[in-house]
C-alpha cells in the first residue's frame, strides 16, 4: 500500500470511545449578583476588575437521556439503589446535570455513604477510587449554603462522574467516605478547615493547613479578605478596599 492510499475498512468505534451526545441542562437556578473580583465596592479594587458583573447560579436538572454512556452510569444506580433496603434513586439522588461533557450526580446528604458503597462496589459501576472532595460556599443558597463535591474515577471502565452534596451553614454536617474511599481522609479534612464542613464519622478531623486555633474558615465567601496579621517585621495585610489605587 502506497503512503497516499487508505485503508478500505476503518472500526467503528465503541460506545465507551464516543463523546456523550450534548444534552443541556434544565434552566439555571440564580442565586445572585456579584461585582468586581472582591466584592469591593467604589474605587478601593486595584485589580482591574472592578466593574467585573457575574450571575452566581447553580446549573438546573438534566432529563434523561443523558447520552452515551451516561445512561447506562443512571440507569444502573437506579436499579440498585431500588433493591430491598436500600433507598430509591429519587430519594437519594436529587438532580443529575449533564453540562459540558460532565456528568453529576446531586446526593441527598443522608444517602451519601449508600451512594458511594454502590459506586464503588457494583460490577457495572466500580468506582474504585474518590481522586477528591472539594468544598464550594454558596452564601445565596438558602439552607444549602455549604456544597462537598466528589470526584470518582472507575479505573475498570475509565469512566469519571462527580457527586455533590449540600448541607447547611446552621448544620454543617455531612457523612465522612473514609470508610469507602480512605483517599478521602486528607481531602475531607482540607474541606473542613478551609470552609467548615463536619465529616462526622472521619478518623480525625482536624485542621490540615491553617493552625488548630485559627478563626474562621478562610475559603468562605465571608471571610474578611486581607486585614490578617503577617508575623514578619510586623507588617499586615490591609483589605483590598484601603489598598493604595493605582492609575
Amino acid at each position: 500500500m502506497s503512503g497516499a492510499e487508505t485503508p478500505d475498512h476503518v472500526p467503528d468505534e465503541t460506545a465507551d470511545d464516543r463523546l456523550p451526545e450534548k444534552h443541556e441542562p434544565a434552566p439555571p437556578e440564580i442565586l445572585g449578583v456579584r461585582r468586581g473580583a472582591f466584592g469591593v465596592r467604589g474605587s478601593g479594587d486595584t485589580s482591574g476588575y472592578g466593574r467585573l458583573v457575574r450571575t452566581v447560579a447553580l446549573p438546573g436538572g438534566t432529563v434523561p437521556p443523558y447520552g452515551g454512556w451516561f445512561d447506562e452510569v443512571a440507569g444502573r444506580l437506579a436499579e440498585v439503589l431500588g433493591d430491598e433496603g436500600a433507598p430509591s434513586f429519587d430519594e437519594a439522588i436529587e438532580k443529575v446535570v449533564v453540562d459540558r461533557g460532565e456528568i453529576t450526580f446531586y446526593v441527598r446528604r443522608q444517602y451519601i455513604l449508600e451512594v458511594v458503597r454502590n459506586f464503588r462496589d457494583d460490577p457495572a459501576l466500580r468506582y474504585e477510587f474518590c481522586s477528591g472532595v472539594s468544598g464550594v460556599h454558596y452564601p445565596g443558597d438558602k439552607d444549602r449554603e455549604l456544597h462537598a463535591v466528589y470526584h470518582l474515577l472507575s479505573m475498570t471502565h475509565n469512566r469519571r462522574i462527580r457527586l455533590e452534596v449540600a448541607c447547611p451553614d446552621a448544620d454543617p454536617h455531612i457523612p465522612s467516605v473514609v470508610e469507602v474511599y480512605p483517599t478521602a481522609d486528607w481531602h475531607e479534612r482540607e474541606a473542613y478547615d478551609f470552609f467548615g464542613i463536619v465529616f462526622d464519622g472521619h478518623p480525625g478531623l482536624t485542621r490540615i493547613q491553617m493552625p488548630d486555633d485559627w478563626p474562621g474558615h478562610p475559603q468562605r465567601k465571608d471571610y474578611p479578605l486581607g486585614g490578617i496579621p503577617v508575623e514578619y517585621k510586623g507588617a499586615t495585610i490591609p483589605p483590598p478596599d484601603e489598598r493604595r489605587a493605582y492609575t
